[in-house]
């Protein structure tokens, strides 16, 4: 069976502000490969600023990166735009939390708007997945938007995101809003989606209470760097822990040793942590762009990524401009 998400050697690094590499910068995403098929749940774990964000928005189309690094479907994220635009590949995250604010009604999802309104506002919508939507969210449509808490408000923006039948889809602490009966039920649902559609899913979290028997495989994530990929019955078999203690050890013992690392620095006269200079060019530049500076950086629901190219034109995500 052909993979539906195959990461090869990826590299990645922020640029500087001027789209040059700071002096021996240092990688955010180093020397990472990973293969997942069609109907595997991959719960992605890893201590704050490990590249979890990072690696899925890569994944999702928001940084460029070196095509035959990522590839989704047989296709890149970022340079095949109709990968995202047709609900094949969707990415659910922090900053897709905030930026979604239109439903096609130009209305902000923070102003007087009710549920119905912005969750039937999606078109091209199966109505019989709608409703099972509304009822696994537990989605009251009178609710009006300005008014409900911030987990109620992610219920319905989850639904929004959820509407269209995905092949892949990627989430980053998506449920931290959520009650425990919403989350419990939410990932029941994407189960059967996996197992009944055979979707693909990368599931980015730090909770997990009622995880024990969700993924099929389970990744962990140190530095940027991948520390292993395993079947969850591997896992099991391994560490003869709960998932939580699982985890937790590996997590304990990374810590120990930066903790480690760096009381020899400290011993040595060093600063403690070490600086990490962040910005890089694009690894795997187009042919003859190696000296021109490369910019891959991204905003909050903004895709910016340019690349100068000859006769001063900048090749922007969805338009050419000339310098």
């Amino acid at each position: 069976m052909a993979a539906t998400i195959e990461i090869k050697n990826l590299k990645f690094t922020y640029p500087g502000i001027d789209g040059h590499p700071p002096p021996n910068s240092t990688p955010l995403i180093e020397d990472f490969t990973l293969s997942l098929k069609s109907g595997e749940r991959c719960l992605l774990v890893g201590s704050n600023g490990a590249g979890k964000t990072t690696i899925l928005k890569i994944l999702g189309g928001k940084h460029m990166v070196e095509q035959s690094m990522v590839r989704v479907l047989g296709r890149s994220a970022f340079h095949d735009t109709a990968l995202t635009s047709s609900g094949d590949l969707c990415y659910l995250g922090g900053e897709w939390k905030r930026d979604v604010a239109f439903a096609g009604f130009e209305v902000s999802i923070q102003m007087d708007v009710s549920a119905e309104k912005m969750i039937f506002g999606v078109q091209g919508v199966d109505p019989e997945r709608r409703a099972e939507l509304i009822k696994v969210l537990d989605i009251d449509l009178s609710w009006r938007l300005h008014k409900v808490s911030d987990g109620q408000r992610r219920r319905v923006q989850v639904c929004m995101g959820l509407l269209k039948p995905f092949k892949v889809l990627l989430l980053d602490e998506i449920t931290v809003d959520l009650d425990v009966l919403a989350r419990a039920d939410l990932l029941k649902f994407l189960q059967k989606e996996c197992e009944e559609r055979g979707a693909t899913i990368i599931y980015a979290t730090h909770i997990f209470d009622g995880l024990e028997n969700w993924p099929s495989h389970i990744v962990y994530v140190a530095r940027g760097k991948l520390q292993l990929a395993l079947p969850m019955e591997k896992v099991k078999e391994t560490y003869n822990l709960s998932l939580l203690r699982t985890v937790e050890s590996w997590l304990r013992k990374e810590r120990d040793e930066d903790r480690r690392k760096r009381k020899e620095r400290k011993a040595m006269g060093l600063p403690e942590f070490e600086q990490r200079v962040v910005g890089s060019n694009v690894v795997g530049a187009p042919a003859g762009s190696a000296a021109r500076p490369l910019n891959n950086g991204w905003a909050g629901g903004t895709l910016h990524s340019t690349i100068k190219g000859e006769g001063n034109f900048v090749f922007s995500s969805n338009r050419v401009l000339r310098n």
